[in-house]
């Protein structure tokens, strides 16, 4: 009988490849959690590998090779898929980003990178990689705009994003491309595509001091929390921290302007921005 086909990775990669682990497992008659045991881990990661919420390391692809009797099917495409146009650090949070139902993110210095325009993106690469080549900066702009693209869906996934107020003064790029980006947000929001409320400076300390927060919410797997700093991020399952994180969301749910009061200050900010008025 002859094995499993090579995934293509350029199409739901993960989602392939987990739907393959699957239909494998299943042929042997194995349980999540029985497939599990021999790999140290529980039988809930077992279920995120196949939803496609995680990616597959390629110690555990040795090892399900082995176990299934695939071949090294699973090796030669969990190598396929560890080449990423992302940056390491946020590979796999981008991926899950991809399946996700529900995306609640809390920006504390930037526009979340779903919601940028070009110039924005081109601004915040270039101040990351001042010495970059103008191709490398151009590669990493065309991924960020591409990963927008889960927005065209008109109802899925749900965006929530809480801006600080930060955010909306920091000037990225100049007042042209600030007010394009802000005005890009307003629009997005008047579509009715997304969710934003702005964290006004008046509210004075909250929930979220030390950093950023991304929440993804999932059809069939469990949810998952992204906190990322200066070239490093972690994608986080644990079931407490998830909650502690969403509990933090919350309270920045509770604390922010209301959508409508925050459209009308995001609008207002764009149009200082077009007429060349300095923000404080």
């Amino acid at each position: 009988m002859p094995g499993p086909k090579d995934l293509d990775p350029s199409s739901s990669p993960r989602a392939l490849l987990g739907a393959e682990l699957r239909h494998a497992r299943e042929q042997q008659g194995l349980s999540q959690t029985e497939l599990g045991e021999p790999l140290f881990v529980s039988g809930s990661f077992i279920g995120q590998l196949e939803a496609g919420t995680r990616r597959m390391q390629l110690e555990y692809a040795v090892h399900i090779d082995e176990i299934l009797g695939t071949g090294g099917f699973f090796v030669r495409n969990c190598q396929a898929l560890a080449k990423s146009k992302y940056p390491d650090h946020f590979a796999e949070a981008a991926e899950a980003e991809a399946i996700a139902v529900t995306i609640k993110e809390y920006a504390q210095m930037l526009i979340p990178g779903l919601l940028q325009t070009k110039g924005y993106a081109a601004a915040v690469f270039r101040a990351y990689k001042p010495t970059a080549p103008a191709t490398e900066i151009g590669e990493s702009v065309a991924a960020r705009l591409e990963r927008a693209h889960v927005l065209d869906d008109p109802t899925t996934p749900l965006l929530w994003a809480i801006l600080d107020e930060a955010v909306l003064h920091r000037m990225v790029g100049g007042g042209p491309v600030m007010a394009e980006a802000l005005r890009h947000v307003a629009e997005l929001i008047r579509k009715h595509r997304i969710i934003v409320q702005v964290l006004p400076f008046g509210s004075g300390a909250h929930a979220s001091m030390t950093g950023a927060l991304k929440l993804m919410e999932f059809e069939d797997a469990p949810p998952l929390s992204f906190v990322e700093g200066p070239d490093m991020g972690r994608l986080l399952d644990d079931p407490a921290t998830v909650a502690r994180h969403t509990l933090t969301f919350n309270l920045l749910q509770a604390t922010a302007l209301s959508p409508q009061d925050s459209l009308a200050l995001l609008e207002s900010v764009a149009q200082d921005y077009e007429h060349g008025q300095p923000q404080p």
